[in-house]
């Protein structure tokens, strides 16, 4: 089995939507559909995947904003964030008027918890809650592949934003270190913004969550 990605950059934010698939069932996920649904719709038509869910790491609206319409067209089930970011989903309106764009509410088919594991392109890949972003942020990340989704959490050369009101710089620091890192050196990951890295690079080098910070 070979599991392939193809990261599609969406709205202005040029957030990482990520196709991620089996190559042999062409059977797949679409993770955090920020935006451009109909842009997303034709890489998945390009892709000639089978879509089987969306998931979502956080609520925020360019990670999300496009989930409930995607899943409308589509015909498959949201699964994610942790219910913490709840509050965020149900403002994905409010949030895109900011913006100058439409979007629907998400009311996720699943909440995912630590230790859960979700289905991505048949493997299972374990659910880290990993705080500080937004309360509900989730990870997803499978040792077996080396290889871990982490949205907004962790960047190359950078950690994610903790000045909201419902930040929280300690717990995000923590989470990296406690709950990514240890997880090894060699594992490859796909970030929500540019392009990714590996723990250990990171681990290394990282001017916020590294060993020198």
């Amino acid at each position: 089995m070979s599991i392939a990605a193809s990261i599609i950059p969406v709205t202005p934010f040029q957030q990482n939507c990520t196709l991620v698939w089996d190559d042999e069932t062409k059977e797949g996920v679409v993770i955090d559909p920020g935006g451009d649904a109909e842009r997303i719709q034709e890489a998945i038509q390009q892709s000639g995947i089978a879509v089987q869910r969306i998931l979502l790491t956080h609520g925020h609206l360019d990670h999300a904003g496009a989930a409930a319409e995607l899943a409308a067209t589509l015909g498959v089930p949201i699964e994610g964030p942790h219910r913490a970011d709840a509050f965020l989903l149900e403002g994905l309106p409010a949030q895109g008027a900011k913006y100058g764009m439409a979007c629907r509410p998400v009311a996720p088919d699943r909440w995912l918890d630590e230790g859960e594991t979700v289905d991505i392109a048949g493997q299972d890949f374990v659910v880290l809650h990993c705080p500080g972003h937004t309360p509900g942020h989730v990870v997803f990340v499978s040792t077996a592949l080396g290889f871990a989704l982490v949205g907004d959490v962790l960047f190359q050369g950078s950690v994610g934003r903790t000045d909201f009101p419902y930040g929280d710089t300690a717990a995000l620091i923590a989470a990296i270190r406690g709950k990514l890192f240890p997880l090894g050196d060699d594992i490859q990951f796909i970030c929500g913004h540019g392009p990714g890295s590996t723990f250990g690079a990171e681990r290394r080098t990282n001017p916020y969550a590294g060993d020198g910070a």
